[in-house]
């Protein structure tokens, strides 16, 4: 029904009009997921009187905004009006377009915005305008104006950024989570292909389509519909070329929302100039990035980097670039669809390669840092930072690992690396990037030598005693023919590590005192070197002489304390509560144990948390509390695989578990260990952690706790190379 400006009772007089009044459009097709973003809408529009939806392109923005008016649709008299400005491309059309849409018409000469202001004074209603990204500086002081002359009016605005008014209640409208993309996968497949289900047969597929277009049901709509010639696996298998492959049909959409490209090609076209090359530059970061990241690898003297806060604050505004609270700060990110996007543009500009070389220039500098950061007080967030910077990590070493001259890159980032590799429990990626690296030829032989004694390490740790003697003898050669004193210390230090885990007692305590020399005469003190004392004591301790070995690890916890230094003190720690055990001191032991173990947990360092357990259930075992101590074996069992060999296949590291089981099945009985064991086993490390650190039972009391320990019997010791461990 066409209405006339001025008082118009049918507009304003709720009994002449149908329950429903507006223009919402039939739904054609279910609604789904979207529960907690739907709620938190509908209660924004209930407190604010001006909200905005903001997403990227295809996100869901239109169909969420009116899925809420539809729900509101009780709430205003005189109803929920939908405006669509997608097509609206000249500003001064603004007006009438709104107009248009509330089925307004005024003959009267006056201004359009005086006459919409005029009819909605007295109106209840909310108004949903969709679209108006690229009217922004025209729809503000509209919507503004409107706001003021009509007290009952309510906006809700769904578009790309915020309109920056005063009292705007924003609400950012991110991706669909893995559940609700594959719910709408799966539902607007049914309608494409007829009895189409989620099955074993396909349910991996589909979880892999979801996960690479990011949860934006744009995509995935469109991918469902390329079911009509294609199987799921067979989508999934051409997605590296999405933007083709994702192109629909539907003669209904609205222009914009026909293929992906499209989509994301509408926010690109409201982008400035510096804003469109900043977001090609930004696709060469993986996962997360920081806003100094952005200004060394991005900035040029197109694009000063005084003024990239600026560029991506106005890219985060138009939900190109996602801004996230971490546990790291502040940081951004691209959806892999936006980034592919960016991509395109920066190899059509020809300059992917340069910003490739500076974003691993850059990574090669954070490592640097944070490898002289991880002998101090900032440890954790050394740990923190590497953790969050793994994606991009990881493109910085492939980048130097294509290019043959800078392979040497490729091996002084993995070897600067050891201290994620072996201290935050990844000692399996940091052998396949090591072992990458050694592989290709190049002629820095220090990066070379990095290389090869890290290798070395790791090798140790994962239980590999055949590459790691080949690896560190070849470096200890090489250094000494090169003059390189430091890298020899290290390869002398790591074979040191390698005797001991290998039950050559004498051989390790040789090499691990001929190592600390050198260290201190090329003036070297870090963690490793911490580690090296540490290791010492431990062979010391499986030779008999306790007392030396406590002396040792006191020294080692008093340089970690005037340092900051927490990962080699948990070592420390767990030699020291090894000989508080064999004092009978179990109430000792424990507390160094529980200390231990949190230090261990707190870096995910697997190798440290898992000799903390097997020493902590042998102390569990001599308290009396025998069941206890068998579920904490099995606690153990379960981390072994994914360090390496359990306790080395070391005789020395090996007795403390089996006088521990002994103990645990002559009270239990071998069906009562055994069952005790499993539960263990079902328990994840987290759950472990929080029941030891939560307290355990108190002991019993039995005739285990007056037994004496047995000769030359070792501890679970960090030993291990100690503490650069953590598988």
């Amino acid at each position: 029904m066409r209405r006339s400006r001025g008082p118009d009772p049918a507009f304003r007089d709720h009994r002449s009009r149908p329950p429903h009044p507006g223009n919402l459009p039939a739904e054609l097709n279910r609604f789904v997921g979207r529960a907690d973003e739907l709620a938190a809408l509908t209660a924004g529009v209930a407190e604010a009187r001006l909200v905005t939806l903001t997403g990227m392109g295809g996100v869901g923005k239109t169909r969420l905004a009116t899925q809420a008016g539809r729900a509101l649709r009780d709430r205003f008299r005189d109803g929920v009006w939908l405006v669509e400005l997608s097509d609206v491309r000249e500003p001064h059309l603004l007006d009438h377009a709104v107009a248009e849409a509330l089925e307004l018409a005024d003959h009267s000469g006056r201004p359009t915005r005086d006459a919409l202001c005029n009819d909605l004074a007295d109106c209840e209603l909310l108004l949903i305008l969709d679209g108006y990204e690229h009217l922004v500086d025209a729809c503000a002081p509209l919507v503004a104006r409107l706001l003021r002359r009509a007290p009952e009016l309510r906006v809700l605005a769904a578009g790309r950024r915020p309109l920056g008014l005063p009292g705007e209640h924003n609400q950012p409208l991110l991706p669909l989570p893995d559940a609700d993309a594959g719910e709408l996968f799966a539902d607007r497949a049914g309608c494409v292909v007829a009895g189409f289900t989620v099955d074993d047969s396909n349910s991996a597929a589909v979880a892999e389509l979801c996960h690479r277009l990011d949860g934006i049901p744009l995509a995935l709509e469109l991918a469902a519909g390329r079911l009509r010639v294609l199987s799921v696996q067979q989508v999934v298998d051409r997605l590296d070329d999405r933007f083709r492959l994702l192109t629909g049909a539907d003669r209904l959409a609205l222009p914009r929302h026909q293929t992906l490209r499209t989509a994301i090609g509408w926010s690109h076209e409201l982008c400035t100039p510096a804003e469109r090359l900043l977001w090609a530059r930004l696709s060469v970061f993986g996962g997360q990035f920081d806003l100094a990241a952005v200004e060394y690898v991005c900035s040029g003297p197109d694009l000063p980097a005084e003024d990239l806060m600026d560029v991506v604050s106005e890219l985060v505004g138009q939900s190109v670039v996602v801004r996230e609270e971490t546990r790291a700060g502040v940081r951004y990110r691209l959806l892999d669809t936006v980034r592919a996007y960016g991509a395109d543009w920066l190899a059509a500009l020809g300059d992917t390669e340069r910003l490739r070389r500076r974003h691993r220039d850059w990574y090669v500098g954070l490592a640097t840092w944070c490898e002289l950061d991880w002998f101090g007080p900032r440890q954790d967030e050394v740990a923190t930072r590497i953790d969050v910077e793994l994606p991009n990590v990881r493109l910085a070493l492939e980048h130097s690992l294509e290019v043959p001259e800078e392979a040497y890159l490729g091996q002084f980032l993995a070897g600067t690396l050891w201290f994620f590799w072996v201290g935050c429990g990844r000692l399996s990626e940091g052998r396949h990037w090591l072992e990458r690296s050694l592989a290709l030829p190049a002629d820095h032989h220090d990066a070379r030598l990095k290389a090869l004694w890290v290798t070395g390490y790791v090798a140790v740790l994962q239980g590999d005693p055949a590459r790691a003697r080949r690896v560190l003898e070849q470096c200890w050669s090489e250094a000494r023919y090169a003059g390189n004193a430091r890298a020899a210390a290290y390869a002398q230090h790591r074979l040191g590590c390698l005797a001991l885990t290998g039950d050559d007692m004498p051989r390790a305590e040789t090499l691990l005192r001929a190592a600390l020399a050198a260290y201190r005469e090329v003036g070297e003190l870090n963690s490793n070197v911490l580690m090296a004392q540490v290791e010492l004591a431990m062979a010391v301790a499986f030779g008999g002489d306790l007392a030396a070995a406590e002396e040792l690890c006191a020294e080692v916890r008093e340089v970690c304390a005037e340092h900051g230094e927490r990962w080699a003190r948990a070592y420390a720690l767990y030699v020291l509560a090894y000989a508080a055990w064999t004092r009978r001191d179990l109430a000792g032991a424990r507390r160094l144990l529980t200390e231990c173990l949190a230090i261990d947990h707190a870096f995910h360092d697997l190798l440290g948390a898992v000799l903390a357990v097997e020493l902590l259930a042998l102390v569990t075992a001599d308290e009396g509390d025998a069941a206890e101590a068998a579920v904490l074996q099995g606690v153990a069992a379960r981390i072994w695989p994914s360090v390496g060999p359990q306790l080395f296949g070391s005789r020395s590291f090996n007795r403390p578990h089996e006088l521990c089981e002994r103990l645990a099945r002559a009270e239990l009985g071998d069906a009562g260990y055994a069952a005790a064991v499993r539960r263990g086993e079902a328990l994840g490390l987290d759950a472990a952690v929080r029941r030891v650190l939560g307290g355990l039972p108190r002991p019993r009391g039995s005739a285990a706790g007056e037994r004496a320990p047995e000769t030359g019997e070792p501890a679970v010791s960090p030993a291990t190379n100690g503490g650069e461990t953590a598988g």
